[in-house]
C-alpha cells in the first residue's frame, strides 16, 4: 500500500482503494486460496502440484460417470503412501437458508469407513456400565463433563443420556464448533447407549446440508475393493434420497462428486 505520512492511516487505506492504476507493489502470495483485502479485490488460486495435475488428467470429460466406472478411475488415484479417504459430496436442490429444507441424517454404511472412531460416552450408573461393555473409549459424568470444559476433546463422537443433559448443555461452546455437540436428531442422545456405540464402532456417519446445500461424508479408504465402495456408495445417496424436505420442488439430487484426499472429484451419475 502507497503510504501517505502526513495523513491518518484509515485515509491512508480509503486513498489506497481509490486507486485503478495497475497494482506495481510486490505482495507475498502463499500457496492456498486467499482473496488479498489489502489491495483491490483479488483472487489467487492455489498451485497443484505435478502429482495431482497428472490425476487430473486421467479425468477426461467433466462428463458424470457410471457409479462403478467412477471408482475404478478413483482408484488409480492410489498413489500416495498413506490410505486415503474417499469422501462423496452430494449437490442437493435445497435453499440451505430454510429450517424445513435442512438434510441431516446418520447411516452404518455395508463396509464401514475403514477408520475406527474413538466414542466418549457421558452417562451415569447402568448405563456408563453398558457403554463400557460396548467398547466407549471414555465414560463419564461430572468428571468427564468437567475435562472438557476445560478443552479436552481428545474423541471423535460424543454420546450422552438424556438425564445427563442438564451437564452436557454447557458445553455447546466447546463442542459445537467442533461437530460433537450430542444431539437427538443425529442419535447421539439417547438412551440406547450400547447400541449407538455399536453403531459408531461399525462405521456410522454423520452428515448435513452446508450452506450452500451441498452433503459430505467419509464412505471408505482408497485401498477399499472396487465393490466395497460401491455398496457403501450407493448406500448413502439412497439414504440421502429418502430423506428429501416435503418442501423441496423440482430436483432434490443435482450432482454427485466422488474424491479421494489429495486427489480431483470425479463426477458421478445420480
Amino acid at each position: 500500500m502507497v503510504q501517505y505520512p502526513s495523513l491518518p492511516r484509515r485515509v491512508q487505506f480509503r486513498k489506497a482503494f481509490r486507486r485503478i492504476a495497475p497494482i506495481r507493489e510486490k505482495v507475498y502470495i502463499p500457496k492456498t486460496f486467499i482473496i488479498d483485502r489489502t489491495l483491490p479485490r483479488k483472487i489467487v488460486m492455489a498451485k497443484r502440484s505435478k502429482r495431482y495435475r497428472s490425476d487430473a488428467k486421467k479425468v477426461k470429460s467433466e462428463s458424470p460417470l457410471p457409479l462403478s466406472e467412477a471408482v475404478e478411475l478413483l482408484k488409480t488415484f492410489d498413489t500416495l503412501k498413506f490410505n486415503q479417504s474417499v469422501e462423496v459430496a452430494v449437490r442437493l436442490g435445497i435453499d440451505a437458508k430454510q429450517a424445513d429444507q435442512l438434510v441431516r441424517g446418520s447411516i452404518v454404511l455395508p463396509h464401514g469407513i475403514g477408520k475406527t472412531l474413538r466414542i466418549c460416552v457421558i452417562a451415569k450408573g447402568d448405563k456408563a456400565d453398558e457403554a463400557k461393555t460396548a467398547g466407549a473409549d471414555t465414560v463419564g459424568d461430572a468428571e468427564l463433563v468437567t475435562k472438557i470444559k476445560d478443552g479436552w476433546t481428545d474423541f471423535d463422537v460424543c454420546i450422552a443420556t438424556p438425564d445427563m443433559m442438564g451437564l452436557v448443555g454447557p458445553l455447546g461452546k466447546v463442542l459445537g464448533p467442533r461437530g460433537l455437540m450430542p444431539s437427538p436428531r443425529a442419535g447421539t442422545v439417547t438412551m440406547d447407549v450400547a447400541k449407538t456405540v455399536a453403531e459408531y464402532k461399525a462405521g456410522k456417519v454423520e452428515f448435513r446440508n452446508d450452506k450452500a446445500g451441498i452433503v459430505h461424508a467419509i464412505v471408505g479408504k482408497i485401498k477399499f475393493e472396487k465393490q466395497q465402495l460401491v455398496e457403501n456408495v450407493e448406500a448413502f445417496i439412497q439414504y440421502v434420497q429418502s430423506l428429501k424436505p416435503m418442501a423441496v420442488k423440482g430436483v432434490y439430487v443435482k450432482g454427485v462428486t466422488l474424491s479421494a484426499t489429495m486427489s480431483p472429484g470425479v463426477r458421478v451419475v445420480c
